[in-house]
């Protein structure tokens, strides 16, 4: 193991003004690390919303009456609070967690050689989303757990996962610019799956707000719509963006398609049909707690593979300095 270097008064004042850009002056990650580190923050993304799905259909949703503090009188739960407050305010200390694995994909595409700035701002993005949704989580504890809040809460969450399954896939590429591995209907087609699924959760966020779980034993506020009509109106949705997936794939086996778009539809099939099993099962059994909780899972995995069926419809070589993207290919075949 090699001798620590002295840090200098020099090296304190450069590290105060802008400590992204000392780390990267004296660490250079491996590619692998790079993609870890977005990978976790996508992860992390998805477990925030599971588990403030655990604090909403346990009951917990007001266990801390108040925020930034959970209670008036303690910033953190107390013994009397019991199981409610400590499943709330585990959720609260959760999102710190999730600002780790965002702040260290910032960092790692920040060290990243050479600097790839659209990384970086991908992991800046997050890091705002991230904290306009923890705003947004204390308002829905401030307002009571009203339902349009929670649905807010929920569809920010969604565009924080969007963004870190955007960053991973960007790991995994070059920077060159993007070429199409599809024809002109076939990215229509995908297009018309991005909004259905785009709606498909938004109509999810309106059962939600209308049905049974209200997160809190407490009298709360519902949508004011029949919660089985609304749920009727999701699954239509679903089946839309089921008939678009097995379109798309149908197409892309006819057209001769490269093998990634195939095998990213393929996948995204499997995921609606396990997703759509859940959801009837649990419409038919009165939406039990765990069968939700896995239908939420569900949703989010359902959203990454559209994007990943979305990102793979093109391709992003890398580009080596001063060589045009196939130029680039090429030096990098003949290497």
């Amino acid at each position: 193991m090699g001798r620590v270097p002295k840090l200098t008064r020099a090296d304190a004042v450069s590290a105060a003004r802008n400590p992204l850009a000392f780390i990267a002056e004296r660490w250079t990650p491996q590619p692998r690390t790079v993609r870890r580190a977005a990978l976790a923050a996508l992860v992390m993304a998805v477990v925030i919303v599971v588990t403030g799905g655990a604090v909403r259909l346990t009951g917990s949703g007001l266990g801390c009456p108040t925020w930034p503090t959970c209670t008036d009188d303690s910033l953190t739960t107390t013994r009397a609070m019991g199981f409610h407050g400590v499943i709330e305010f585990g959720n609260r200390m959760l999102t710190y967690v999730l600002c780790a694995a965002v702040g260290w994909a910032i960092v790692a595409a920040r060290s990243e050689k050479p600097w790839r700035r659209a990384l970086t701002r991908l992991g800046w993005l997050q890091f705002w989303i991230v904290m306009g949704n923890a705003v947004l989580g204390g308002i829905v504890v401030l307002v009571g757990l009203n339902p349009y809040t929670v649905a807010a809460h929920f569809l920010l969450s969604t565009a924080l996962i969007a963004v870190a399954a955007v960053m991973w896939q960007r790991t995994r590429e070059g920077d060159a610019e993007p070429r199409p591995l599809v024809g002109k209907a076939v990215q229509q087609l995908v297009w018309f799956l991005v909004v259905a699924s785009v709606l498909l959760i938004a109509v999810g966020t309106v059962v939600t707000g209308a049905g049974p779980h209200a997160g809190d034993s407490a009298k709360v506020d519902r949508i004011p719509l029949d919660w089985e009509t609304i749920a009727k109106a999701h699954a239509v949705l679903a089946w839309i963006v089921v008939t678009l997936t097995f379109a798309l794939w149908f197409v892309l086996k006819a057209v001769d398609a490269p093998k990634g778009p195939l095998e990213r539809t393929r996948d995204l099939f499997v995921v609606l049909l396990l997703q759509g099993v859940i959801g009837y099962v649990q419409y038919f059994t009165h939406l039990p707690e765990a069968l939700v909780a896995a239908h939420m899972l569900g949703s989010c995995l359902m959203w990454i593979g559209v994007l990943r069926v979305l990102l793979s419809l093109r391709e992003r070589p890398v580009q080596v300095a001063g060589l045009p993207g196939p130029a680039a290919e090429t030096e990098l075949a003949t290497a």
